[in-house]
């Protein structure tokens, strides 16, 4: 793969009617905030991963185009704006993530429960899936979390362990894994994903996907790192398309039920074609 396929054209057009609506609302997406390469596809179809408790993250991992700083206070209307957005774009799926806030003492695992309760009653059946951070590792609030009972229950583990300490600091691969195995346990359809190119070796990835499965992931995505800015860990190197192929057929030998690798393949990229 080469540098030219790092770059991606997003067209203004695509954007902007999704964008006012959005703006309208007072909603963001990880789609704007994480500068993913898919949004003006995304956004084309009038789709997006709605980003809640607000765009500021208490973390800063080395990857990631979210703004870190202090976040504000969550906004006890915005359940109510989201489902407002999926009503009037007509979703049948629909993606929620957050920020990471460590600043709250249930990492806003309540504000999550709050949507999925306001989507049940007021967005004519659509399907949910949460991207959920870690919640440090607390037991309560994934609790939480888990007995909203979203359609699909997902969290990324993102890369492999020893690439943590640079990759994702403040995280913990174990505390990931728990988490996944525990929402698992309690029969919700799991998911998770990794960006590839940031010096994991195969090796290393394939006993990921095993630690994966062994915890009862069931749907996997796995895409090519790209640097948001200059500022972020640089790309270690390119993974070809066959190689991605390869990865994909390994991963439903393990027993994934499905996957989605590709170099442009994200976390929530044509979410709603994976269940």
């Amino acid at each position: 793969m080469s540098e030219k396929f790092a770059k991606k054209r997003i067209s203004l057009f695509e954007t902007s009617g999704l964008k006012k609506m959005l703006r309208s609302r007072r909603l963001h997406t990880v789609c704007e905030s994480a500068l993913c390469p898919n949004i003006g596809e995304c956004f084309a179809r009038k789709t997006a991963t709605f980003l809640i408790c607000g765009d500021t993250c208490t973390r800063g991992c080395g990857f990631c185009g979210v703004g870190r700083g202090v976040p504000a206070a969550l906004d006890d209307r915005e359940p109510e704006r989201v489902s407002s957005a999926v009503r009037s774009l007509r979703l049948k799926y629909v993606v929620i993530t957050s920020v990471t806030r460590d600043d709250l003492p249930d990492g806003g695992a309540a504000h999550f429960a709050a949507t999925v309760k306001e989507l049940r009653e007021n967005a004519g059946g659509v399907k949910i899936e949460l991207l959920v951070p870690d919640f440090q590792g607390e037991e309560g609030p994934a609790r939480i979390v888990i007995d909203s009972k979203p359609d699909i229950f997902s969290h990324n583990v993102e890369t492999v362990p020893s690439l943590y300490a640079t990759v994702r600091r403040g995280s913990d691969y174990g505390r990931s894994l728990r988490l996944l195995e525990s929402a698992s346990g309690s029969g919700l359809r799991t998911k998770s994903g990794l960006m590839l190119g940031l010096g994991e070796t195969r090796t290393e990835l394939l006993a990921v996907l095993k630690d994966l499965r062994n915890c009862g992931c069931s749907i996997l995505t796995l895409g090519q790192y790209l640097a948001p800015t200059g500022k972020h860990i640089a790309v270690n190197r390119y993974y070809s398309e066959n190689e991605f192929t390869d990865l994909k057929n390994e991963a439903l030998a393990m027993g994934f039920a499905n996957c989605a690798s590709a170099p442009y393949v994200r976390s929530s990229y044509l979410a709603e074609q994976m269940i």
